[in-house]
């Protein structure tokens, strides 16, 4: 359909997500807890797990209307693993503002994260209908696999040994979990034969990867005023991403001693980012990480293009390939 505008389409559900996720907790009492749950909520993103909802919900042959409360659902999960990840990681801020335990404290952020988890439930079930088993328990296993896939994260910090494939399988919890769960409670809720919401696991999954890849290739090649982070970060505190374990992987000699020293001193200073990203040139890391954010790109955009309604299949091959060319 050459009249659809992707990205009118996406603004316009992003508005529409946005006034129900900003008037949700207006009023709501006490301000010592919603509060700080307001301000989460306001804190922007793209909105991308919404949108997931949304496009499963039309690929399943219903209308968006029918997934907008699933749609918060989602949104509110997202920021509850924010919430406790920044306490987590100890960070000072998220998307250029205060944290939430930074800006109140981490006793507030905990009960908040635990308070928003509960409203996700609340919402989730006013879209979930006859099919509310399912939904609930789709929701419930993305959650136990984001807890999962975070909890390998903190584990690799810690040890030396981390293979790609277990990078690889933290990655499908942590991030594509998520975004598999969105596709499928999208399409339970559009009432979608098993073949649809095959497609859209299938989808969302590979998205979900992809995703995760380009952010790691994000941290060593991106803009520093327009990524929004300090490039090189991941080196600079030691991360074994993606691109380091590839590294790892197929360097020998001086390369090799150089990159196990990442891990001995658990990070590099900022001013080393430079020969490291040299390092990562020279070993074709950068080009092979690329084929690889390639590779999971065309798994999702071939689930996509199975999909029967035109609007929801041209707006999931937008999204997958605006994902991956972003510089953000």
């Amino acid at each position: 359909m050459n009249n659809i505008d992707p990205y009118k389409i996406y603004s316009k559900q992003k508005s529409i997500i946005e006034k129900r996720l900003f008037g949700l907790l207006k009023g709501s009492k006490p301000d010592s807890l919603y509060e700080p749950c307001r301000y989460i909520l306001h804190s922007g993103g793209k909105r991308v797990r919404a949108l997931l909802i949304l496009l499963s919900v039309k690929a399943a042959g219903a209308q968006y209307s029918k997934g907008y409360n699933a749609a918060v659902a989602v949104e509110i999960l997202h920021n509850f693993t924010l919430v406790h990840d920044d306490i987590m990681d100890n960070a000072d801020k998220r998307r250029g503002m205060p944290t939430l335990h930074k800006k109140y404290d981490i006793s507030t952020a905990i009960l908040a994260g635990d308070n928003l988890i509960a409203v996700a439930y609340m919402n989730l079930l006013k879209d979930a209908g006859p099919y509310a088993g399912n939904i609930v328990k789709s929701f419930t296993k993305g959650i136990i696999e984001v807890c999962e896939g975070q909890s390998l994260d903190k584990e690799f910090e810690l040890r030396n040994n981390v293979t790609l494939q277990e990078y690889l399988i933290m990655i499908k919890k942590k991030t594509a979990a998520l975004a598999e769960m969105c596709c499928l409670i999208g399409g339970q809720i559009g009432g979608g034969t098993n073949k649809h919401l095959r497609m859209l696991k299938t989808f969302g999954r590979n998205l979900g990867i992809a995703f995760q890849l380009q952010d790691d290739l994000l941290d060593i090649t991106g803009d520093e005023t327009e990524f929004g982070k300090v490039v090189g970060g991941d080196l600079i505190e030691g991360k074994k991403t993606y691109l380091f374990l590839k590294a790892l992987e197929i360097a020998a000699g001086n390369n090799k001693t150089m990159l196990l020293e990442v891990i001995k001193k658990n990070g590099i200073r900022k001013n080393q980012v430079g020969k490291y990203k040299e390092l990562y040139n020279k070993l074709d890391i950068i080009k092979l990480t690329k084929q690889e954010v390639f590779r999971y790109t065309q798994k999702a955009v071939s689930a996509a293009r199975k999909i029967e309604d035109d609007e929801a299949r041209h707006m999931m091959i937008w999204l997958a390939e605006s994902l991956v060319e972003r510089s953000k």
